[in-house]
């Protein structure tokens, strides 16, 4: 549920990385239902997305799926000018595809390291810097929003590398904030709390040591939903988060207030 008018994103062309996943779903879903028309990337079979969206009867007028690796420059780009093609102009791009993997620091192998920053960090940048050159070949006011998280300022056992990557797609969105503002485009991001789909659900539901720290760092005292993140994700690409930019939207449920472990 949505407290925002039901036409607030017509007109607007929308690219979401990760889209397929759990949350990237419900942003999919509160993003057409408001009026956007969307490209969603993955790396799923053409299949396995074309049920996704027939699950969720998207409109075949208003999305798209394209499926594309975002840590190869090259796919980017092919990205990039088949997303435009589709929307036709480029508002909004979001940052969203994301990796994370549990296990013990002295544990993480290099290749583990090196996934979780390809994915995480270095295909944000090459997303964003992608859709911020179509912008300004646009003249669009856009908007660029990274999915962050909570830990970027709370270390979380056995994810590190994770939060490591997500501190660095704050400072990564803080620059370019402060070096597009001249050119009209905004970028911000989203930090996330402990949300009830993936690995968090798995380890909730079947590690108890796991589900005792966590319950413990929420103080709302519940897993968070995909709908709240993609609630705040329509906040940031609406005309009321116009004189944002720089910013980082937590929305964790208080996560972050304190450490709890």
């Amino acid at each position: 549920m949505s407290s925002f008018a039901e036409n607030c994103l017509a007109g607007k062309g929308v690219l979401i990385t990760g889209g397929l996943g759990a949350i990237g779903q419900a942003v999919i879903s509160i993003l057409l239902s408001h009026g956007a028309t969307v490209v969603a990337n993955d790396i799923l079979c053409e299949e396995d997305a074309r049920l996704i969206a027939s699950r969720h009867d998207w409109p075949v007028a208003r999305y798209q799926y394209l499926q594309a690796d975002i840590t190869k420059s090259d796919e980017v780009e092919k990205l990039l000018k088949a997303s435009v093609k589709r929307v036709g102009k480029l508002d909004v791009a979001l940052c969203h595809a994301g990796l994370v993997l549990a296990c013990p620091i002295l544990n993480y192998s290099e290749e583990d390291w090196d996934g979780i920053v390809d994915l995480n960090l270095k295909g944000s940048f090459l997303i964003a810097q992608a859709a911020a050159r179509i912008m300004v070949e646009q003249r669009t006011s856009g908007k660029i929003i990274f999915t962050t998280s909570w830990v970027q300022d709370v270390p979380w056992p056995e994810i590190t590398p994770y939060t490591v990557t997500k501190s660095a797609m704050r400072t990564l969105m803080r620059g370019m904030a402060r070096e597009l503002a001249p050119r009209g485009i905004r970028v911000n991001a989203i930090a996330p709390g402990i949300v009830g789909v993936g690995m968090a659900k798995r380890q909730w539901d079947t590690e108890p040591d796991y589900r005792c720290r966590a319950g413990k760092a929420i103080p709302l005292g519940k897993l968070q939903t995909p709908e709240s993140v993609a609630n705040a994700i329509l906040f940031l690409c609406s005309e009321a988060a116009d004189y944002m930019t720089g910013s980082t939207l937590l929305v964790d449920g208080g996560c972050s207030l304190y450490p709890m472990d």
